[in-house]
């Protein structure tokens, strides 16, 4: 039934249950994992594609058990197609649901997007128009989502190239209104709201203002590449390929001091660079989530 809560499935836990709110992490790289393991104190937790580990065994699940024995895993996927026109490909859902079970990880996301078409699959993101009927399918695709994994997603907004003449609903509304029927969270991708904003001339602090910021379990920064459209304007591509930006990490600030702490991931997915880096770029999320931490906990008391 629509808007039902999800309830999770009581099983032995195979890895230990790491908190992981109010924490930064990063995402998990094959060409960091020796240095990560020689690191006393790397991130608060590390966030993986699921669609990296979806084959049965071998040595990508082998890194991926020793990681989990130690901290806290995130499971993103990025082809469910969640809001595309067909139904959820059967077989994806079963790998995706066998992940989930296998490494019980602390948060599960999905994108607002659409990358099949028919037996066509797309190597990108796809936007899609938000209207009644979108929403319809959406909420229908996410509410058999959850009920095949047993738990509620985090749906994330996507980053936009273009925008649908037959749109009746601001993203942030049908956004909520998803949270609304299905019981979902969000994921607030604060790099896809600058990059969105300045490609379509809106203002990134407007949007975040309507953004229903209660329900978010997760946020994503990332860098951005700057290129040119066909008329010579400025065009933002959502790259991860670079570090976070002054204006992302401004926004960052707004959003953690309007909602608090709550676990942060550094995605870097191309060019990536050594360990350090990346780890510099969640220290410097760890450091503004501690110092509102802080203030929350000083206020509580003079209060």
């Amino acid at each position: 039934m629509a808007g039902m809560p999800i309830v999770n499935r009581v099983e032995a836990a195979r890895f230990p249950a790491f908190p992981v709110g109010g924490a930064a992490g990063a995402s998990l790289k094959p060409e960091h994992l020796a240095a990560i393991h020689a690191d006393p104190a790397p991130v608060g937790f590390f966030e993986i594609h699921a669609e990296n580990y979806m084959g049965a065994g071998g040595p990508p699940h082998a890194a991926l058990a020793a990681i989990r024995e130690r901290w806290p895993v995130s499971l993103h996927g990025v082809c469910m197609s969640i809001g595309g026109p067909q139904p959820l490909d059967k077989d994806h859902l079963k790998r995706f649901k066998s992940l989930v079970d296998r490494y019980e990880p602390a948060l599960v996301s999905e994108h607002l997007a659409w990358s099949t078409h028919e037996t066509t699959y797309f190597n990108d993101l796809l936007p899609l128009p938000y209207t009644p009927a979108t929403l319809d399918r959406v909420a229908e695709h996410i509410e058999e989502m959850q009920e095949a994994i047993g738990r509620p997603i985090l749906l994330e907004n996507p980053s936009t190239y273009v925008v649908f003449k037959e749109s009746m609903l601001a993203e942030t509304e049908f956004l909520r209104a998803l949270v609304r029927r299905t019981g979902c969270g969000l994921l607030l991708d604060v790099n896809n709201v600058f990059v969105s904003a300045t490609n379509h001339g809106y203002s990134a602090l407007e949007y975040l203002a309507d953004f229903p910021l209660e329900h978010v379990g997760e946020i994503h920064l990332a860098g951005h590449a700057e290129q040119e459209d066909d008329e010579g304007a400025l065009l933002l591509i959502d790259s991860h390929d670079g570090p976070v930006t002054d204006a992302v990490w401004k926004l960052y600030e707004i959003v953690i001091g309007r909602r608090g702490p709550i676990p942060t991931l550094v995605e870097w997915d191309s060019d990536i660079p050594g360990w350090p880096v990346l780890k510099a770029e969640a220290q410097a999320a760890q450091e503004i989530l501690d110092r509102h931490a802080v203030s929350q906990i000083r206020g509580a008391a003079h209060g």
